[in-house]
């Protein structure tokens, strides 16, 4: 049940809701649960909510292209400008308010979902990789 906590409040927390997974993440540790799966079911919750933030940036793209909201030439210069430097604002996913918007971004900028996994796995377990690491230097 812990897991499974952890996973959902990862996973809320990385959608547009502002909720935390860190002080959850703390507190395990500090009851004894392994680090390790601590650190696997995180990471896990939080790139599958990066994820539907992309699914829900890719679809609300087309959702509003087909109610004429999108100004066409505008939307071609920020896709081109996302496929430029969408690699460094995926590394910043894990940062809280800012990275939800860059991970929506990426959805509706296009950009392949395959970097797009790999470069928000690599963001959200370095953030929960560093508190681990913190929780037990300050321990």
């Amino acid at each position: 049940m812990v897991y499974l906590t952890l996973f959902i409040s990862a996973l809320i927390s990385a959608t547009l809701f502002p909720l935390g997974s860190e002080a959850i993440l703390l507190y395990d540790l500090n009851e004894g649960y392994p680090a390790l799966w601590l650190l696997i079911w995180a990471t896990l919750g939080n790139t599958l909510g990066a994820v539907v933030n992309y699914v829900l940036g890719y679809q609300g793209e087309k959702f509003l292209e087909k109610k004429n909201l999108i100004n066409k030439e505008k939307f071609v210069k920020f896709t081109t400008l996302f496929s430029k430097y969408g690699a460094y604002t995926l590394l910043l996913s894990w940062l809280p308010l800012v990275g939800d918007f860059f991970t929506l971004a990426a959805g509706v900028a296009r950009y392949p979902f395959g970097n797009f996994f790999m470069l928000v796995l690599v963001a959200k377990l370095g953030r929960y990789l560093v508190l681990v690491l913190g929780f037990y230097y300050f321990n």
